[in-house]
């Protein structure tokens, strides 16, 4: 694999000046494929997504076919030895290309750099090469630099791989912290800045870093937060009922 770093154009390292209604307009088109934890259902959606490439291959289409691939690898291709094989560095080229054009809307980089970082550090895990994770943390963290003021995705993703790495990462684990309370002041102040999909699984990924008896109280209610969101299990609700269980035990 061609040395990422100088993969990233100029432009990544320059403040991005983006449109906040564009930003919501892309992630409205790309909310189906984005967070999946249903499995029968994003085995469905990567045979619609790949065929809906395959007839329009659009941007909007493109960017779809690299996440849907990022959420196979992420949720199938640990439990298969062959099948979904593959498919994190699938999702990282398809996002690189996307990522490298001049011609791609800027209001869809936040989408494409935040999971062409998450595809990096999903390589890594399947390949073992250990290299990959300090380079898709570089990505993560131009990322949070450039567009989190728009979207919660450079910190939402970035936190979910920091909270699963072993113990002994734990420089890196300290940003699962950092990152979801982040999320969490930019949504007390604007309330469209994150949907409650996303919301649910940060309440959850809040509390269960701050299960202490100092933060008990708040992450009860945190976790009250994220099971209200997600009435039809679709999000935290699951992980936050197990989790309240334990704390109130």
């Amino acid at each position: 694999m061609k040395k990422i770093m100088d993969m990233v154009t100029n432009d990544s390292l320059i403040e991005q000046h983006l449109d906040f209604s564009k930003v919501k307009a892309f992630e409205y088109q790309l909310d189906d494929v984005m967070e999946l934890i249903d499995m029968a259902e994003l085995k469905i959606k990567l045979k619609e997504v790949e065929q809906e490439y395959k007839q329009n291959p659009t941007e909007i289409n493109k960017t779809r076919l690299g996440i849907i691939f990022h959420e196979t690898a992420l949720n199938l291709s640990f439990f298969s030895k062959t099948t979904f094989k593959g498919y994190a560095k699938r999702s990282f080229d398809t996002l690189s290309e996307l990522f490298n054009s001049a011609n791609t809307s800027k209001e869809l980089l936040p989408f494409i750099a935040s999971y062409r970082a998450s595809a990096l550090s999903l390589v890594c895990a399947e390949t073992k090469k250990l290299k990959l994770l300090g380079e898709a943390f570089a990505l993560f963290n131009e990322a949070v630099k450039n567009y989190s003021a728009v979207s919660y995705l450079p910190e939402f993703l970035r936190g979910s791989v920091a909270e699963n790495l072993p113990w002994f990462f734990f420089a890196k684990r300290k940003l699962a912290k950092q990152d979801f309370q982040s999320i969490i002041d930019k949504q007390n102040k604007n309330e469209e800045y994150a949907n409650w999909k996303v919301i649910s699984f940060t309440y959850w990924a809040w509390a269960k870093q701050r299960q202490s008896s100092k933060y008990r109280t708040q992450a009860l209610d945190y976790l009250d937060k994220a099971i209200a969101l997600d009435p039809n299990y679709k999000a935290g609700r699951e992980r936050a009922e197990k989790l309240k269980m334990k704390l109130t035990k």
